[in-house]
């Protein structure tokens, strides 16, 4: 039996479930891949299987490695905004045996993993102007000390 290519595959399963294009499969898979290599894990067995929280890891690093500064852009344009979108995506493929999993594996493994706005546009702000990091020193007091300082001898 002739195997066909990804792209046809994914494309049947998007004219069944449009929600995704075929772009945003192809990058799934090869997210998996990188996090396969990433995470070091052999080409067969039992010990290849990556968990729903190990795969978006995986996948918010190739797309930071892929995209950079428009990661959340690329993203958004396949209609993924949440990590769900990759749970929904990834079960499509094992729901036509495209992809295997474990009797523990749920979508729900998806569900929360991270905020794209943190994982995706907060890594190339600046510093001042990340999430995670606490709000600068009000300007007011950086003005009294800089008065205070003795001005420099000419």
């Amino acid at each position: 039996m002739k195997q066909q290519p990804l792209e046809k595959v994914f494309a049947r399963l998007v004219q069944e479930d449009p929600r995704y294009p075929v772009e945003a499969y192809l990058f799934l898979r090869e997210a998996l891949d990188f996090t396969m290599r990433l995470m070091s894990k052999p080409e067969n067995g039992p010990g290849r299987h990556v968990s729903g929280q190990e795969l978006l890891e995986g996948i918010r690093q190739f797309a930071l490695q892929e995209f950079g500064p428009v990661t959340a852009t690329v993203l958004r344009t396949w209609g993924l905004t949440r990590t769900e979108d990759f749970g929904e995506m990834v079960f499509n493929l094992v729901n036509r045996g495209l992809l295997g999993k474990t009797e523990q594996d749920r979508k729900e493994d998806f569900s929360g993993g991270y905020d794209f706005r943190t994982a995706f546009e907060s890594p190339f702000l600046p510093r001042e102007a990340r999430q995670e990091t606490p709000p600068a020193a009000p300007r007011k007091k950086a003005a009294r000390i800089r008065r205070t300082q003795p001005h420099p001898k000419p």
